[in-house]
């Protein structure tokens, strides 16, 4: 009742804060039945995230210690800040590769110089998702399709695949930022294989693998990596050359100021722009996928400004950049989590979990890691919507190839660049190529028109255009009414069905403007007919309407036709016997 009456008469104080903080907005569905099931839904992500954690730290060049930093404090702000249920946040794989290749150039990997850039990353990232979310940008999401993103992470889990196979081979070859000179070092050293460091990454990936297939709710990475262990003290790592990980710290995320220097901010901030960018798409597809079975509505931009608080917040506490993770957010939600509460529940379980289980890791063979994120490099290959991209468009699997191919070949961020531009050419392209088609009678569907190259009619066209009149559009349609005339004597009037034709601007206007004059100086005329309501009242407002005549509007085909044969006089009309418009008998 209680409820009902704050639904009834808003109070202006509590609207505002639940604009500033938006966790009061499910607060008031917290009890003793939600609780529990965040709590059990938190227990298992800790668990999840605990393997993947430590995964993605290594894949972006960082000590293990800042993937669980990142699991701990970015999904716990994101959750209170954000406007998901279930979206659960933290390191991801794409973020990892594209912070690794940022970086890497710049500072040696895992050094103290590669953590201050990192994290100054973290918080240039931040804000730019953060200023997004004010500015209520969201829409700059859809502008990146999704061909791009399974290009994108396709490419990045090769990199991810070839950057571990040194620790899968017990090789050691030098770094390169080259995909193909990787590959080259490879194949140098590949005589000089460590088989018990293959042994033990291959025993790991097929017990993740197992786990995967039978028993996909289970913590299979963190098994998988138990019985590499066990490999590892059965076989003797260190009696064989196997490298081993250091103990991570048993502590909390360390409290930090990011170098926010001017020499620091401006040499990354275009590198913080497409990771703030992939974060952001990561974020609000994962959401926006979950709220579909959930039946939820997603704000956009609090999950804009949810994912830069995050990001904010974390770098301040030795945390790199964290975005939604599909999986944990699935697991989150299968799991039965009802509200945010469960992220938080998740946090605090892996604090309590690095505080107990931190020295334990020093007895964790790095092969056996490698074996576990070569599973999760697999799993990123979107085999599934990469076969139906390819059988569906061949613009979109252009689109998907070049972001591959830019993955491996160039930087990630150009690579993200590279995709987005393409598809805004095929996408303006487009657009600018509305289609434009003629018109004849359907001889077995009175009333009817159907699209046919020639309409064999010398006094009067019919034409249908299916797209907007903009600027961008002009020029192609401007081509397809001048070449209607070309096999034709002159006086051709010509009616525009506009049914398809959703926005006209001044340049669009202005065309209309001239071709009706044009074809009144052939002693000819231009029609439209279907026009929508907005198109004619902006036809109408700039005083185009009185130019091309408001007698030259018609609301449909009939009206039109009847209306335009009933007054053309034409030699040829008289003398025509195919008589293709049923109007043309009636002048009989």
């Amino acid at each position: 009742m209680k409820l009902g009456k704050e639904t009834n008469t808003p109070n202006p104080t509590m609207i505002f804060l639940r604009r500033i903080f938006p966790f009061l907005r499910w607060w008031n569905f917290v009890g003793g039945d939600t609780v529990r099931a965040d709590l059990m839904a938190g227990l298992t992500g800790a668990i999840i995230v605990l393997p993947q954690g430590v995964a993605f730290a290594m894949i972006a060049g960082l000590p293990p210690e800042y993937g669980l930093y990142t699991a701990i404090v970015v999904p716990l702000v994101a959750a209170l800040f954000g406007s998901s249920l279930h979206l659960i946040s933290g390191p991801t794989t794409a973020i990892s590769i594209v912070i690794f290749s940022s970086l890497s150039p710049i500072a040696a990997p895992g050094s103290a110089e590669f953590i201050r850039l990192a994290i100054t990353l973290t918080l240039l990232a931040g804000v730019f998702q953060f200023v997004f979310g004010l500015a209520r940008m969201g829409i700059l999401v859809n502008f990146v399709s999704h061909s791009v993103i399974v290009g994108f992470t396709s490419g990045a889990a090769i990199l991810i695949a070839t950057s571990q196979l040194k620790h899968v081979l017990g090789i050691r070859v030098p770094g390169s930022d080259s995909f193909f000179t990787a590959w080259v070092n490879i194949l140098r050293e590949i005589s000089g294989i460590n088989p018990y460091a293959l042994l033990i990454a291959v025993g790991t990936l097929v017990c993740a693998v197992v786990f995967k297939i039978y028993r996909p709710r289970w913590p299979g990475l963190l098994f998988a990596m138990i019985v590499g262990s066990l490999i590892g003290v059965f076989i003797g790592t260190e009696s064989h050359g196997i490298r081993l990980m250091e103990s991570l710290p048993d502590s909390l995320p360390p409290f930090l100021i990011p170098d926010i220097s001017f020499d620091t901010i401006r040499e990354l901030a275009p590198k913080a722009f497409p990771v703030a960018l992939i974060g952001l798409i990561e974020a609000l597809s994962i959401a926006r996928s979950i709220a579909a079975n959930s039946r939820q509505m997603i704000d956009g931009n609090q999950e804009f400004i949810g994912q830069g608080l995050s990001n904010i917040v974390g770098s301040f506490f030795s945390c790199y950049a964290g975005s939604g993770s599909f999986t944990r957010s699935g697991i989150n939600y299968h799991s039965g989590a009802m509200t945010p509460l469960s992220a938080v529940f998740s946090a605090l379980f892996l604090a309590l979990i690095l505080l107990l289980v931190a020295p334990l890791t020093e007895y964790l063979p790095i092969p056996a890691m490698g074996g576990v994120i070569l599973l999760v490099a697999y799993n990123l290959i979107d085999f599934h919507h990469i076969r139906g991209i390819v059988k569906t468009s061949k613009q979109e699997a252009a689109i998907l190839l070049t972001t591959f191919a830019s993955t491996l070949i160039f930087d990630l961020e150009f690579a993200i660049y590279a995709g987005v531009l393409l598809s805004l050419f095929l996408y303006l392209s487009k657009t600018a190529h509305p289609e434009v088609v003629n018109l004849i009678p359907n001889p077995n569907v009175p009333g009817q028109y159907i699209a046919q190259a020639d309409s064999r009619c010398s006094a009067f066209k019919l034409i249908r255009i299916d797209g907007s009149l903009f600027f961008g559009a002009v020029s192609h349609v401007e081509e397809f009414l001048q070449a209607v005339d070309k096999p034709l004597p002159c006086k051709c009037h010509l009616l525009i069905v506009a049914c398809g034709i959703n926005f006209i601007d001044i340049t669009g206007a202005e065309m209309l403007v001239n071709e009706a004059r044009r074809r009144r100086g052939l002693r000819g005329d231009l029609y439209l007919c279907g026009l929508k309501q907005n198109a004619r009242d902006f036809l109408e407002r700039g005083g185009y309407l009185d130019s091309i005549g408001a007698d030259h509007i018609f609301s449909s085909e009939t009206e039109a036709i009847a209306k335009i044969l009933s007054t053309i006089d034409n030699p040829e009309c008289r003398n025509c016997q195919s008589h293709l418009f049923k109007e043309c008998k009636n002048r009989e």
